[in-house]
């Protein structure tokens, strides 16, 4: 039975860990605190559903159409809200502001269009996997390949890539990178772009098997940041890892508690990271000036 709980969590968890690299990609790098990342959450559900059921594309288009569709709404939201404001030299704290007015408006678009009320993709019992004592449906079997091969590829993407290198190198130091002669405006739009489609993959992917609403996306983006704080701030590999320990610990919460208590022992773990290793496991320590 334990073996089960530890699957879901895995799956769980790298749900977490796709939300989570599309969240650090900006934070590590940026230094935006995007929290507009739980509003393109929802955007990128409702228009795989928009697509799929509504206009009836085949469900694999319609998800690729809501993946480009969020990846061009992440690079507008830099457009039209970030970049203005650091032109103009605004705080950290006045950014992370206007990106939770952002998020605000972009749910309540999506309420004026789609309506309030949940809704899934689809709607019939699905084919279950059996692998000895452990059942894997189709939604999560797609869960497990996809999401696992798209971390994998990214893994490699930032370890051997030369945008990965650039990716490291502006992480660590944007002077640097700067006065080294690389154009930190086409990074920018570059780690937007992927953003937006990290977080549209793992929207995708959760969807389709359980459903939507508008207010999933900040409960997302939490476990997200907890699974970003975990794995180890300033680093972006480390998110994997974050978000496979955090969904394996509320899965196993579940089996040895209730449901009811997953939402605590999340909370409990930021607590105590935040109090006793504030840059997680594997993060980088900052340097006090």
């Amino acid at each position: 039975m334990v073996t089960q709980f530890i699957i879901n969590g895995l799956i769980t968890g790298i749900l977490y860990s796709l939300v989570a690299v599309g969240f650090a990609l900006i934070y590590n790098t940026m230094k935006i605190f995007h929290l507009a990342a739980a509003a393109i959450y929802v955007f990128a559900a409702f228009m795989f559903y928009a697509f799929a059921v509504t206009l009836k594309v085949p469900v694999p288009a319609a998800a690729l159409i809501a993946i480009v569709l969020s990846m061009g709404l992440s690079l507008l939201s830099d457009a039209v809200v970030y970049r203005p404001l650091e032109s103009r030299g605004a705080t950290g704290n006045v950014t992370m502001i206007a990106s939770i007015g952002l998020m605000t408006v972009i749910i309540n678009l999506l309420a004026i269009f789609f309506g309030r009320e949940a809704r899934v993709i689809v709607n019939q019992v699905q084919r279950v996997f059996s692998f000895g004592d452990v059942l894997v449906t189709t939604p999560q079997m797609w869960q497990l390949t996809i999401g696992a091969c798209v971390l994998i590829l990214f893994l490699l993407f930032l370890a051997g890539s030369s945008w990965g290198i650039r990716i490291r190198a502006l992480s660590a130091d944007r002077i640097l990178y700067e006065t080294m002669g690389y154009d930190v405006g086409r990074t920018r739009s570059g780690l937007f772009l992927l953003s937006g489609a990290f977080i549209a993959i793992g929207s995708c992917l959760t969807v389709y098997d359980v459903g939507m609403d508008l207010n999933m996306g900040m409960n997302v983006l939490i476990n997200a940041l907890v699974a970003m704080i975990l794995g180890g701030v300033g680093r972006l590999g480390t998110c994997v890892a974050g978000g496979l320990v955090l969904g394996v610990l509320q899965s196993l919460t579940v089996y040895l508690t209730s449901a009811n208590w997953q939402g605590a022992v999340t909370f409990l773990l930021l607590l105590i990271l935040l109090l006793f290793r504030p840059q997680g496991i594997a993060g980088l320590k900052q340097r006090v000036v």
